[in-house]
Order: structure tokens, then C-alpha cells, then sequence
């Protein structure tokens, strides 16, 4: 057990290697991943405010939907700036207590989107499913007593396998191959130092629970959905109901299946390359996607964003 503690601290930080390449090739990855990162700010922040500002707007779907777009934007703000620092960086180096801290909030804040999902999922669920209770359950303060729910959770739920992974003996090597603090690469770099098959078990059914509870919820809700959806008589109220699930579903497809490529068995052996890949799609590609699909496929968001900008 002591010697446990004494290689415990012999890494004192991590290297990033992000993507190595030549320098002409990482110029271009940064103007692309800095555009990016713009305009998913603008993106989600055009929602926010439209939301604010539209009266219309001042529903259950559309508070989730600002609430949504605000966790997009924390969750960029986690890993994509030092991602794109590290671009001009000679070291690429990030402390012990930075790495641990980029890993908490940057998982924290995906178990936050797991849950938002899930809780659009069901309003969408009240309201097309069960529209005359829709009113009397899905009120103002159960909405918001739901997004309070969504970000205490989800900043609880992955305390333990920080904690755990605080106590794992890193004694070298310290390169990860990523652009961020992820679980997968800590793992295998504990693991060099002594087993670690509990914490392993421990963090990957964790994960694995969130994941496909959440995601088995969204499909059942969704399911049912689609079922009253198409027993609509009316054309038009059918192809307005459609669009606005197909438009969460979408978001759901994108995210889900590539954090399912990810996080299912973390640390277990996977290709680093495509783990890197599909942490990059979601982690960043994912929230800029989000509010183009949400507002292009939305009448009541774009006549609303219209009235924001004509205003501005």
C-alpha cells in the first residue's frame, strides 16, 4: 500500500499530444476548430437570447431548449480553448490538478447533456402523448425543478470515479494521446503502473449505466411518441409534431452514437485514434450542429431569431 502512495505523485503532469502533424496541416485544424467554436457560441447564444427575448417562446420546450443551448456552451468552453492552446504550445503540458479538474467538468457537464435529453424527451412525451395534463404537470416550476435536477445530478454522478481515479498510481509514462483529459487514455496509463480492474469495472458501468438508461428512455418515450404522432388525422399537425421530434431525435442520434463508441467500456483496449475521432465529434462538432438543427427545422425559433436580429 505504501508504495502505492509513493508513485502516486511521481506524475506531476500530463502531455496532450492533441493532433500531431505538420505545422502547416495544424494551422488548418485550428482555423477550422476556432471557427467552429465560434460560431457554436453565436449559435447557442442566438437561442438563448431569442428565448429571452420572445414572449412565444416562454414555454416548457423552449426553457429546456435555452437551458440546453447554455450547457452546449459550458461544455465547449471545458476542453475546446485548451485544446486550441495547445496547438501553439511547445510542451502541450497540463498539471495533475488541471487534467483532473478538465476530466471532472468535462464529464460532469456530458452527464448534464445525457439527462437534458432525457427530460426533453419527455416533455415532448406530455405534451404530444397526454396534451390535456400537459398543462397541469409540465408547469413552470416542475420545469425548472427539472433543469436544478439535471445539473445537481449531473455534477454528482461522476464524483466517485474522479475520486477514484485521484488514487491511481501514476508513475509514468505521462503522454496521452488526445486533446483532452479523457478516462480511456488515464486508465490505460494507470494500468502500466499496477492492475486497476476495479476502478476500471467501477467507471465503466458508471458510464455504461447513464448511458444506455438514458438513451433506452429517449428511444421508449420516442417510440411511443411516434405512435400518436402518426395517428394524427390532421397533415399538417402530424407534420408539425414530426418535425419537432425529429429534431431532438437527430440531436440524440448525433450525440449518442458516438459517445456509445467511447465511454461504453473506457480503458479497455479500444483504438486510440478512433477514440480520439469520436471524443472530438461529440465533444465538439455535436454542440455546433445542435441549435442549426434546432432552429432551421423550427418555424416559431426562426421567426423568432428574425425578430432578435432585426431588433439588434
Amino acid at each position: 500500500m505504501s508504495k502505492v502512495r509513493n508513485i502516486s505523485h511521481a506524475v506531476s503532469e500530463f502531455i496532450l499530444l492533441g493532433f500531431p502533424c505538420h505545422w502547416e496541416i495544424e494551422i488548418f485544424l485550428f482555423s477550422i476548430f476556432f471557427i467552429t467554436y465560434i460560431l457554436t457560441l453565436l449559435g447557442n447564444m442566438a437561442i438563448m437570447c431569442a428565448v429571452r427575448w420572445d414572449r412565444r417562446l416562454r414555454t416548457p420546450m423552449y426553457v429546456l431548449l435555452a437551458n440546453f443551448s447554455f450547457l452546449e456552451i459550458c461544455y465547449v468552453n471545458s476542453d475546446v480553448p485548451n485544446m486550441l492552446a495547445n496547438f501553439f504550445s511547445q510542451t502541450k503540458t497540463i498539471s495533475f490538478a488541471r487534467c483532473l479538474l478538465q476530466l471532472y467538468f468535462f464529464f460532469s457537464l456530458g452527464t448534464t447533456e445525457c439527462l437534458f435529453l432525457s427530460i426533453m424527451a419527455y416533455d415532448r412525451f406530455l405534451a404530444i402523448c397526454h396534451p390535456l395534463h400537459y398543462p397541469t404537470i409540465m408547469t413552470s416550476k416542475f420545469c425548472s425543478r427539472l433543469v436544478i435536477f439535471c445539473w445537481v445530478y449531473g455534477f454528482l454522478w461522476f464524483l466517485i470515479p474522479v475520486i477514484l481515479v485521484t488514487q491511481l498510481p501514476f508513475c509514468g509514462p505521462n503522454v496521452i494521446d488526445d486533446f483532452l483529459c479523457d478516462l480511456g487514455p488515464l486508465l490505460a496509463l494507470a494500468s502500466a503502473c499496477v492492475p486497476i480492474p476495479g476502478t476500471v469495472l467501477i467507471c465503466g458501468t458508471m458510464s455504461s449505466l447513464l448511458i444506455f438508461a438514458t438513451f433506452f428512455y429517449i428511444t421508449g418515450s420516442y417510440t411511443l411518441v411516434l405512435r400518436v404522432v402518426m395517428q394524427v388525422p390532421s397533415v399538417a399537425g402530424r407534420k408539425k409534431a414530426f418535425s419537432t421530434c425529429s429534431s431532438h431525435l437527430a440531436v440524440v442520434f448525433l450525440f449518442y452514437s458516438s459517445v456509445m463508441m467511447t465511454y461504453v467500456s473506457p480503458g479497455s483496449g479500444q483504438a486510440e485514434g478512433m477514440q480520439k475521432f469520436t471524443t472530438l465529434f461529440y465533444s465538439v462538432f455535436t454542440p455546433f450542429f445542435n441549435p442549426i438543427i434546432y432552429s432551421l427545422r423550427n418555424k416559431e425559433m426562426k421567426d423568432a431569431l428574425k425578430k432578435y436580429i432585426e431588433i439588434q
